[in-house]
């Protein structure tokens, strides 16, 4: 019985997630997996992000049974593990004995067939066995570690947001992050639903923004739409950072790829042009593929060493971050992301934000966005922005809510997107990504 192509190329995504620090949505999304069947292509990105979300649990179990701790294993063969173990766990459609056999295989193909014997051993006796965790399924959580331990999540997250969030919104959050997001997108003004329903996309009303729709059927991978760039994946609480910059003649949009963001700004500002800056030549290229409009100029560059010849009056700085808000979609970096990479990222956040506040004119207004949850990248960034920069002043976002609530574009309620005077989205909560953001005027 040899391997099937699904769990052949989600083994083999899994493997370059752990290797090369690559992200799983990319990969799956990549031309080297074209020519998976619709079918088997979904079984891989189910394999991947339910390894990828369970990934605590799984060791857990496959402890149990391991005569070796799961640190002591080669790579490939605990992904191996970790792929039976996902199918015995949470998906009652395969037989076990097929994801059992498989993973055996994948050790084999992986060239460690010493090992096979010891995976074979492990995954029938975790095959025939009753998960440790199930008999605190469907009880809440009643403390950070049983939270964490539960929802599949390092303690020392789930520890650090219950201090900031408290314990029922941080529920939550785990909660969400634990399953496939609903697909949010954008649609250029040039599309018609009509024509993305004639090729199987069955799209509803978002739920925080009149503008965005959700995919209710069908796949928007291989639609036209996406191919001719009428229709782009983006969630609604992106889409909302980029609303709340407005309008204006001259736009700056830093960190600009891959250039979701830059689109919406384009189209909103159609007499006006939009600089995008990039730094890495490769994420320059694809903006410049992905954003078709003409009235956006893309600049490979540095933000920190940009230099225009006249100020802007609405800028953009969506800044790199950690993601904490993004797990849903993008859950490995949840086991990848360490303390200490925090307060690295908060140094090239301000770095980053105090260089785009040069290019404001007076008057204009900065958005400062991530889709992090941690205060350091996002308050801090901004207080110690506003203390070396006495020029500009934080604004109220609920006026600019309101204002996007009163136009038609928003449909939730503008009070419970906010903590003090920010933009926050928590995942759970809010239905979207957690992302923050704030505005900023200079004098």
């Amino acid at each position: 019985m040899s391997v099937s192509p699904a769990r052949a190329a989600a083994f083999d995504v899994l493997l370059r997630v752990e290797q090369q620090d690559a992200y799983a949505s990319e990969l799956l999304h990549s031309s080297q997996y074209d020519e998976l069947s619709l079918a088997d292509h979904g079984l891989t990105t189910e394999l991947v992000m339910g390894v990828l979300r369970w990934r605590s649990r799984l060791d857990e179990e496959i402890g149990r049974f391991s005569a070796k701790g799961i640190d002591k294993l080669d790579l490939e063969v605990l992904t191996a593990l970790r792929l039976a173990a996902y199918q015995l766990l949470f998906l009652d459609r395969i037989p076990g004995r097929a994801a059992v056999h498989e993973s055996v295989e994948l050790v084999k193909r992986a060239r460690k067939g010493s090992a096979a014997p010891f995976a074979n051993a492990v995954l029938r006796k975790l095959a025939a066995s009753t998960p440790a965790a199930e008999a605190t399924q469907n009880e809440r959580s009643g403390s950070t570690a049983e939270l964490s331990r539960r929802f599949a999540h390092p303690l020392w997250l789930v520890e650090r947001w219950v201090r900031e969030f408290g314990l029922e919104t941080v529920g939550k959050i785990c909660e969400y992050d634990q399953h496939a997001p609903e697909t949010a997108v954008h649609l250029s003004a040039s599309t018609t639903e009509a024509d993305l329903k004639q090729s199987g996309l069955d799209l509803v009303p978002g739920r925080l923004l009149a503008s965005a729709r959700r995919v209710h059927s069908g796949t928007v991978a291989g639609t036209s739409g996406l191919a001719d760039k009428r229709i782009a994946i983006q969630d609604e609480a992106s889409q909302l950072a980029a609303l709340l910059v407005g309008r204006g003649s001259r736009i700056l949009d830093c960190c600009a790829a891959p250039g979701g963001k830059t689109r919406i700004l384009a189209e909103r500002n159609p007499e006006s042009r939009v600089t995008a800056v990039e730094l890495h030549p490769h994420r320059a290229r694809l903006l410049r593929k992905l954003v078709p409009a003409g009235n956006v100029d893309v600049i490979q560059t540095d933000m920190c060493q940009f230099t225009a010849d006249a100020r802007f009056d609405r800028v953009l700085v969506d800044a790199p971050c950690s993601g904490t808000g993004t797990l849903a979609r993008n859950p490995e970096i949840k086991w990848r992301l360490q303390r200490e990479d925090i307060t690295d990222l908060q140094g090239r956040q301000l770095q980053i934000l105090r260089a785009a506040m040069r290019h404001v004119a007076s008057g204009g207004k900065l958005v400062y966005a991530t889709c992090s949850l941690e205060r350091e990248e996002n308050e801090a960034v901004v207080k110690k922005a506003l203390s070396a920069e006495p020029s500009f002043r934080a604004l109220d976002c609920k006026v600019d809510l309101e204002r996007l609530r009163a136009e038609g574009e928003l449909v939730w309620d503008p009070e419970s997107l906010t903590r003090g005077r920010y933009l926050r989205t928590f995942p759970g909560v809010h239905p979207c990504d957690g992302f923050f953001a704030a505005i900023l005027q200079k004098n």
